[in-house]
């Protein structure tokens, strides 16, 4: 008996839908370009992004790059089915690392690992990665989606950007100029931004057994939707004042919070102390610690704790950057450095 003869193997079979992936990159084309300026000389497609540094104008420049995920702030994003949100956040975290060395972001690259490629949710997240470098003056210039349904579940996915920026050599913020005697300034985060979702979900959805659409009246919001909130950028708000005062140093209040975000920048020798009660508290910070019995120490080495940027300068500085900063931002005077071991000291 002859065999009967079989069809040829597809990738589709296998679980990879070349045909998705080409409609994902001929929806997200027209949000992509509006991101370009002159200086990008490329376009979807290419092996690589190209972006045109002679235009940038500088002496000394140096360039400055990052890279970071959302984390499972996407799981929130999946089951509230609003995807152009981590987008936005993906790009807004990014700038916000190189902006506190004082650097202006010029392009931003993004990945997307998917169990199953939905061009629809593609187009979303995409959507909202070029409207924050839109509005943020950043190039959205290469990208990757990779379907891989061994790796992840129908449904599932995950992000990740890289950012690159620019600062003259002699404007670079690392945080050597900081001494005892500097303020701390602190600027309000939005909510979580997105550090600490597995323990937030974690104490809502495991422990309180709460869905992402329960309303709660002290949020005035449902749990998914105050989870969602976009991570602040500070960009606009704080480089104009690199031009006209000496920031000692910046920190971006992320994963670690206050207590292992603070000592990255701070010199031998240097304390930093912080009162308690100097800002409000957040109510999503609030009802965490609450439900979730958190330890204060936890709580403040987990979450910003509503603080996402902390400035440091020299105490004669402190009111005219204060006046600056309050006119775009919530802005509140946290603590000073003092002499003593390099790490954080919360005061009651």
């Amino acid at each position: 008996m002859l065999k009967q003869k079989q069809r040829p193997m597809t990738y589709q079979q296998a679980g990879v839908n070349i045909d998705a992936g080409n409609k994902a990159v001929t929806l997200i084309k027209k949000h992509v370009r509006t991101t370009y300026g002159k200086e990008v000389l490329s376009d979807i497609g290419l092996f690589g992004g190209l972006f045109d540094v002679s235009r940038l104008r500088l002496k000394e420049p140096v360039l400055v790059s990052s890279t970071d995920g959302v984390g499972t702030k996407v799981k929130v994003a999946i089951a509230m089915k609003r995807h152009d949100t981590v987008g936005q956040d993906l790009v807004q975290h990014c700038i916000n690392d190189i902006m506190v060395q004082g650097a202006r972001p010029l392009f931003f690259l993004d990945y997307i690992g998917l169990g199953k490629l939905s061009p629809f949710v593609v187009e979303q997240i995409v959507k909202g990665m070029a409207t924050a470098c839109r509005h943020e003056g950043c190039a959205l210039i290469g990208g990757e989606m990779a379907e891989m349904p061994d790796v992840y579940e129908p449904g599932d996915y995950d992000l990740a950007g890289f950012i690159v920026g620019a600062v003259e050599k002699n404007k670079i913020i690392d945080g050597r100029s900081i001494r005892p005697g500097d303020v701390l300034i602190g600027l309000a985060s939005t909510g979580l931004h997105t550090n600490g979702y597995t323990l937030a979900r974690h104490i809502f959805f495991k422990k309180m057994k709460w869905s992402p659409v329960t309303y709660s009246k002290f949020l005035k919001n449902t749990i998914g939707g105050e989870l969602l909130t976009l991570h602040r950028c500070y960009a606009q708000s704080v480089l104009p004042l690199v031009e006209k005062f000496s920031i000692h140093g910046m920190a971006h209040i992320t994963g670690g919070g206050f207590l292992d975000n603070i000592p990255r920048i701070l010199p031998d020798g240097c304390q930093a102390v912080i009162k308690k009660g100097s800002w409000p508290i957040l109510k999503i910070f609030q009802l965490l610690q609450e439900k979730g019995q958190l330890d204060e120490l936890e709580a403040y080495r987990t979450f910003n704790m509503g603080i996402g940027l902390i400035i440091m300068v020299a105490a004669k500085d402190v009111k005219s950057v204060m006046q600056r900063l309050s006119a775009r931002e919530k802005c509140y005077i946290l603590g000073e450095i003092v002499k003593g071991e390099k790490k954080v000291v919360l005061l009651s």
